[in-house]
């Protein structure tokens, strides 16, 4: 089982910017997809960003270039470098790892989750 601990989140007014940080142990982290998720209050969680294990990337459409996933496999961290942060982007930040390669188009294709980050962001 994969274990995840997300790191980063914050309190950012508008237009700032913020560096999600997702490390990963006991999994085969190289051979995943990472995601990164996020759930705002009375809101259904919603895929942001994914990244295969030879780094193919996947943004939602509400990203709009503002975003950018990256990993490090030598580190077994994938990061979310978020700019421009609008107050819509306010959330729970999940990252998330498949269990291997495979799939990585949908939600339930990750097995692993962290416990979440916070990320505020002031009008």
């Amino acid at each position: 089982q994969v274990q995840l601990v997300e790191s980063g989140g914050g309190l950012v007014q508008a237009g700032g910017s913020l560096r999600l940080s997702c490390s990963a142990s006991g999994g085969t982290f190289s051979r995943s997809a990472m995601g990164w998720f996020r759930q705002a209050p009375g809101k259904e969680r919603e895929s942001v960003a994914r990244i295969g294990w030879i780094s193919s990337v996947y943004y939602a459409d509400f990203v709009e270039g503002r975003f950018t996933i990256s990993r490090d496999n030598a580190k077994n961290t994938v990061y979310l470098q978020m700019n421009n942060l609008k107050p819509e982007d306010t959330a729970v930040y999940y990252c998330a790892s498949t269990n291997g390669p495979g799939s990585y188009s949908k939600e339930a294709d990750f097995g692993s989750w962290g416990q979440g980050t916070q990320v505020t962001v002031s009008s």
